[in-house]
């Protein structure tokens, strides 16, 4: 991961629990025939030395078993206005959080693909205000149907990178400034971003 050593955040544990609340992410390799890259969610094992996942069959990482991998999970961001630091000479940015988890993907048996979806569905399911699903609400005969279209993933972290861009260079009064503002220009990301910027400086 390149950027500013201003804004980086080599705290392991903080960058993996950031991917691991946020469990959605973009797989990405060099392929044969060029790079390859999907879009999935994932979960985290405790010591954060593996991200498990799934792909649909038809996935062309699946034919990459062994390569080198990058997963990367993308926090909340946005546009940050110089009018809101208060402060003359200032220019427009952009705040985001970005972690990067980099290893080698592994294929994994289809004896793992049913434990890895129940896990899965019950870590996201466990954050909604409701009776959790799981996957005794389906018939043995869909479910056999489902897992036939997918393959079970495997990524082996050996390096975890990241990068919180939160105004850390700005004064405490500028980053504030702009912090307040974020919130109220447009949408839930926004507000989300609004907040870390509040947080104390990384």
């Amino acid at each position: 991961m390149h950027s500013n050593p201003a804004f980086r955040k080599p705290d392991r544990t903080r960058n993996l629990a950031f991917a691991a609340e946020r469990g959605f992410g973009f797989l990405t390799l060099a392929g044969p025939d060029g790079p390859l890259a999907s879009h999935i969610p994932f979960i985290l094992s405790d010591t954060g030395a593996v991200a498990e996942m799934h792909l649909t069959r038809s996935n062309p990482i699946l034919r990459c078993d062994g390569a080198a991998a990058l997963l990367a999970v993308v926090g909340p961001d946005g546009y940050v206005s110089p009018d809101w630091y208060g402060a003359p000479e200032q220019v427009p940015t952009w705040n985001y959080v970005a972690v990067h988890l980099r290893g080698w993907v592994e294929v994994l048996p289809v004896e793992a693909l049913r434990p890895h979806l129940e896990r899965l569905s019950a870590r996201f399911e466990e954050a909604l205000d409701k009776c959790p699903w799981t996957m005794g609400k389906m018939t043995e005969e869909s479910i056999a149907r489902m897992m036939r279209m997918i393959v079970p993933v495997a990524l082996h972290i050996e390096d975890v990178a990241g990068t919180w861009k939160l105004n850390q260079n700005k004064e405490d009064g500028a980053r504030r400034g702009a912090a307040t503002a974020i919130p109220a220009s447009v949408g839930a990301e926004r507000e989300a971003l609004g907040q870390l910027m509040l947080e104390p400086p990384l």
